[in-house]
């Protein structure tokens, strides 16, 4: 296991009916702006309880963040946030508008002369502030809740960025499963995937005898196959949105990447999809992963066969069959879950592979635990997948 540093400073108020002890979370001397997405938060009853707790507080509200938050649209926020001298964001949303929440809340700060800088690296120094956050997590997915990640795309260039540092971390973040029950399944299908191959991006490298964070991972795996296909079924189902809605969160906040290999490639590549097609971010994940173990499996190899084993009970076989094996069922999982894994389910075909390819080359990108997979490697993934 290698060495780390691990600090999560976020506060964490789950449950039923939890929404209403905003109130003794919020800065009482300082203007709030409530950020929030489409119509969701309106037809499940969250933003009455929102604005019920926040009675009484200085605030504003900017509403119409995307699935996708784009830049644009962050940027108009960042203004509104800059002319009003807001001193607190309340995210009320999914990962996308807590996502958004982070960007708006460096930016805001930020001392270079182009924010997207934050996004591109261009910016040589760490972020040194941001205006602080608090969220009400009402579809669990990215665990952006409980981390400081944040994934913007920009419209006029059709790309998708991601940027983490500490000082946006959430203060706090209210989780209250109830909000599950009215989501549509695409979105709750969409939120499983992303969850699942949260995990698969820190436990699916290379083995370092981390025999604890192995666990962890496994077990957020097994909970999340065990409670997906219930939350979809039995929509009411308190524990099962429970159950998923924390193990959403324990896939992204830090705890079971700690002292091992980390790998993001499928991410960094289903980004582009997202970017280029406007595909679903937890269905581009499900679209490359399968492709991702098929091209790394020799480097893979030890960890493909132990996920086997302990996920699916694939115990027998030659090694080639058993890793086929864990790959077909890591599909019929995602299959299951009504998530179509395969590009020309999306209408995409090999332009949009030469696109994402050309991309990737001009870029210099190295991808992957150890840094092997470049563009030609990224072709063969996505070549899988047609």
């Amino acid at each position: 296991m290698y060495n780390f540093e691990y600090k999560n400073p976020v506060k964490i108020i789950f449950g039923k009916g939890q929404i209403a002890k905003l109130r003794g979370e919020l800065p009482q001397n300082q203007k709030i702006l409530l950020l929030y997405g489409g119509g969701s938060i309106f037809r499940n009853g969250v933003y009455d309880q929102v604005k019920s707790a926040l009675e009484g507080f200085p605030m504003l509200e900017f509403g119409g963040i995307e699935a996708n938050p784009t830049y644009e649209t962050c940027m108009k926020a960042v203004e509104v946030v800059r002319q009003e001298k807001v001193g607190f964001i309340l995210a009320v949303g999914g990962g996308s508008v807590l996502d958004a929440a982070k960007f708006i809340a460096a930016a805001a700060m930020f001392e270079g002369s182009d924010p997207w800088d934050i996004l591109t690296g261009k910016y040589s120094q760490p972020i040194a502030k941001a205006i602080p956050i608090g969220t009400v997590l009402t579809l669990p997915a990215t665990g952006s809740e409980m981390n400081g990640n944040s994934v913007i795309s920009r419209k006029s260039t059709t790309e998708k960025l991601a940027f983490s540092s500490p000082v946006v971390m959430p203060r706090f973040s209210v989780l209250d499963p109830e909000c599950i029950f009215s989501l549509p399944d695409r979105q709750v299908a969409n939120g499983v995937a992303d969850a699942f191959v949260h995990v698969m991006e820190q436990y699916l490298t290379f083995p370092v005898n981390a025999p604890l964070q192995d666990r962890l991972a496994e077990g957020i795996l097994l909970t999340l196959i065990e409670e997906g296909p219930k939350i979809l079924a039995f929509r009411n189902d308190y524990e099962a949105a429970a159950n998923f809605m924390w193990s959403a969160t324990m896939a992204l906040n830090g705890l079971i990447g700690q002292g091992v290999p980390q790998d993001w490639a499928t991410h960094g590549i289903g980004h582009e999809l997202t970017a280029f097609h406007g595909i679903d971010h937890g269905r581009t994940l499900a679209i490359v992963l399968p492709g991702v173990m098929k091209s790394m499996r020799a480097q893979k190899e030890a960890k493909i066969l132990q996920y086997g084993e302990r996920i699916w009970g694939i115990a027998s076989g030659t090694i080639p069959e058993r890793i086929d094996q864990a790959i077909a069922r890591t599909v019929d999982f995602f299959e299951s879950l009504g998530i179509p894994t395969r590009l020309p389910d999306y209408e995409v075909g090999s332009e949009t592979i030469d696109r994402i390819c050309q991309r990737f080359e001009v870029r210099k990108s190295r991808l992957g635990e150890h840094g092997d997979i470049d563009f030609r490697v990224v072709r063969a993934i996505l070549e899988d997948r047609l």
